[in-house]
């Protein structure tokens, strides 16, 4: 069993001058939006147009067409008390209320058949669902729809029908490479299925997408890194990864009772999903999200037994990434220097100075005495970090991944 790291001592608050401290705004979101869009804004002629990401429209079929075997799972908190029938009426009234909140006409949008497995409908109720998003597809409304799945739920045969009908992104649940883990958890298929499954959907042209989970009962940090590098091996388009929650009323629930299952800790988790990032980022890999989207099922009073939940988890990572990359920069600067100054792109502030200013603190206990100064460069390119110091010295450094 894994032992549970101590966490570290909050260190102590510290003045910091910068150049800009701008917020960022905050945009009203439909309940289900996996993600805030980019802020759109690049700052200044030399920076290129951010990637605009699609807007993907969800709709769960709560865990209809899977065998429902996996020891965590409790979908109903996990992705929201959904009606477990989607009917066309309500399919319609969610695709129009993204449409409607959608202020970027230009913008790809997908409609994405999520909380299931989709392939594991019976065939007649997959060409219902198709044939209602294949409605907006005709109408120039939406470009394509993305399902999710398991991997030993695809065939050749399964893949000629999808394309036929609009499919064009698979997303494999495949939560891990390790074997050991995956029996642990009940899941029902081995990781040379979701290889099999990967191999397909790239021989037939479909973009892929792997979901992983941190922490699952007999995984390690080092098997974690294993299934890591086994993924930089398929090259997914994306990755989505989150840290095991513990749901009340599932079997995992019972291990913990019974001493047989530790979550990971909050620091973990977060530290797990940065050596993710600073795995797969350099791989090419788009990783879209990190930790479950919080439902107001999940926020009732132990509906989540254990496990490192938090509202920001992403926040957390990304702040981690930042952090790390810091202290690559700082390598070869020593800790009497009286001056930081670091040059960060704008849209990259936040997450520079680290969830809650953690960063920013950090940094201050390693340098007591310097001068912290933080300028928002416009004409920076995110992911890219500048340092001076007052001894002339200049370093850089580039964090893959960050647009």
């Amino acid at each position: 069993m894994r032992k549970n790291r101590r966490r570290k001592k909050p260190g102590k608050a510290c003045t910091v001058k910068t150049a800009l401290n701008t917020p960022r705004s905050k945009v009203p979101l439909p309940r289900r939006f996996a993600s805030p869009p980019p802020d759109g804004e690049t700052g200044g002629r030399l920076l290129p147009d951010p990637p605009v990401k699609p807007l993907i429209i969800p709709i769960f079929i709560m865990n209809r067409g899977c065998p429902q075997h996996c020891t965590f799972c409790n979908e109903k908190i996990a992705a929201g008390n959904f009606s477990p029938e989607v009917t066309q009426d309500f399919f319609d009234a969610e695709v129009a209320s993204y449409l409607r909140w959608n202020k970027d006409k230009a913008r790809r949008v997908e409609i994405a058949f999520y909380g299931g497995s989709f392939t594991g409908l019976s065939p007649d109720d997959q060409k219902r669902l198709l044939s209602w998003a294949n409605i907006y597809i005709q109408k120039g409304q939406v470009e394509s729809i993305r399902i999710s799945t398991r991997p030993d739920y695809i065939d050749s045969e399964q893949l000629i029908f999808l394309h036929a009908n609009g499919v064009r992104t698979i997303e494999i649940g495949a939560q891990s490479f390790n074997d050991q883990a995956l029996d642990h958890i009940g899941r029902g298929h081995d990781a040379r299925a979701t290889e099999t499954a990967m191999q397909l959907l790239k021989a037939r042209g479909f973009k892929t997408g792997l979901h992983l989970m941190a922490g699952l009962p007999g995984d390690t940090r080092e098997s974690f890194l294993s299934t890591l590098k086994r993924t930089v091996e398929l090259q997914p388009d994306t990755v989505r990864i989150h840290p095991v929650l513990v749901f009340k009323d599932t079997p995992l629930a019972d291990e913990l009772l019974c001493g047989r299952y530790s979550p990971l800790t909050l620091e973990e988790a977060v530290d797990w999903c940065r050596l993710a990032w600073e795995t797969l980022a350099p791989a090419g890999i788009s990783i879209i999200r990190f930790g479950l989207q919080m439902t107001p099922e999940m926020r009732q009073e132990g509906a989540v037994a254990a496990g490192p939940l938090h509202p920001s988890f992403g926040s957390l990572v990304y702040s981690a990434v930042f952090y790390s990359a810091t202290l690559k920069l700082l390598g070869n600067v020593p800790e009497h220097t009286r001056i930081l100054r670091f040059g960060v792109a704008k849209r990259d502030l936040s997450n520079f100075r680290g969830f809650g200013n953690q960063n920013i603190e950090a940094i201050k206990r390693l340098y007591p005495n310097a001068q912290i100064v933080i300028d928002s460069v416009r004409e920076q390119l995110p992911g890219h970090l500048s340092l001076n110091t007052g001894a002339g010295e200049s370093f850089s450094f580039n964090i893959p991944g960050i647009s």
